[in-house]
């Protein structure tokens, strides 16, 4: 008897957590996709979905279900990142279960528009964390957001790299190992304000930190949720008259970009960042044409 569909989707997101120590967000995704992928196949066949069943599997089949998803409204962005989990889900079966994984490799993904982040200026980084903290009910809820904001600027951490540091990094040097995206560990220089902010924040927290424990607490002294800080940053954002695009990832855009100005190399900034591929860092030199075209455009007087 064919191994079910349900079995062999559970020993792929199995392999996700175990050697490629992928993060339980991009699991729960992908198990969502591969889920929904088994679904379309068992309403198409009428029947659920085995080893056979899969091995057996067109171009047309995939592209069947991608249609069905964009019918209900996914965007085309969106609809690549399930084709490309998709893909890696037949990759692993033809690694390890001696499926063909044609049928995937024959569908092109839908075209994505480009999108260019929109990085904020130094000062608007600055007035954000700073209006952040004056906005925290109580003084140590203040400097903890102003503090987790000047992190993701001035160090350019992902938001959950920044709140998943647990008090073991205290005390603070001049430089920091964090571990990013699938477990890869990098090196980033804290600047002497980022430090100052995060001490400050210490010395008024009401939970000692210690090794083990979130370095940034919630109100109740469980881990600060990433809704939370994002909430914090929404508020100021709306005090300071900024656009919507000033998001907390968009200080990690925008220390980027800001490096890429004053002369960084992109391979420097690919470390910094934690980026797998010199690909994902390339985006960079368009943020920083698009951000001097905002420049001429406003400054010079031909620029309109």
């Amino acid at each position: 008897m064919a191994e079910s569909g349900a079995d062999l989707l559970a020993d792929w997101l199995d392999s996700l957590a175990g050697a490629r120590r992928l993060s339980p967000h991009t699991i729960r995704a992908y198990g969502q996709t591969g889920r929904r992928f088994l679904a379309h196949l068992e309403t198409a066949f009428g029947t659920p979905a085995d080893a056979r069943r899969l091995a057996g599997l067109a171009p047309a089949d995939v592209r069947g279900f991608l249609a069905a998803r964009r019918a209900a409204g996914l965007s085309p962005r969106a609809a690549a990142r399930e084709l490309s989990a998709l893909r890696t889900w037949f990759a692993f079966l033809a690694r390890h279960r001696g499926l063909p994984a044609t049928a995937l490799a024959r569908v092109a993904p839908p075209r994505v528009p480009r999108c260019v982040p929109r990085p904020v200026t130094p000062d608007d980084a600055l007035a954000l964390a700073a209006a952040a903290g004056d906005a925290g009910r109580e003084p140590w809820i203040g400097a903890r957001d102003t503090a987790a904001l000047l992190l993701l600027y001035g160090a350019g951490l992902r938001i959950s790299e920044a709140l998943g540091l647990d008090g073991g990094v205290l005390p603070l040097g001049e430089t920091l190992r964090v571990t990013g995206k699938g477990g890869r560990v990098r090196t980033i220089v804290l600047l002497p304000q980022v430090r100052e902010a995060i001490a400050a924040y210490v010395r008024l927290c009401p939970y000692p930190p210690s090794a083990g424990e979130p370095l940034f607490r919630g109100a109740k002294g469980g881990p600060l949720s990433a809704d939370v800080l994002r909430r914090a940053m929404r508020q100021a954002r709306v005090a300071l008259g900024l656009p919507e695009s000033a998001t907390p990832h968009a200080l990690r855009h925008s220390f980027a970009t800001h490096l890429l100005a004053g002369g960084a190399d992109l391979r420097a900034i690919q470390e910094l960042l934690g980026h797998a591929s010199l690909a994902s860092t390339q985006i960079y030199t368009a943020v920083d044409a698009a951000h001097l075209m905002d420049v001429y455009r406003n400054s010079h007087p031909r620029g309109g």
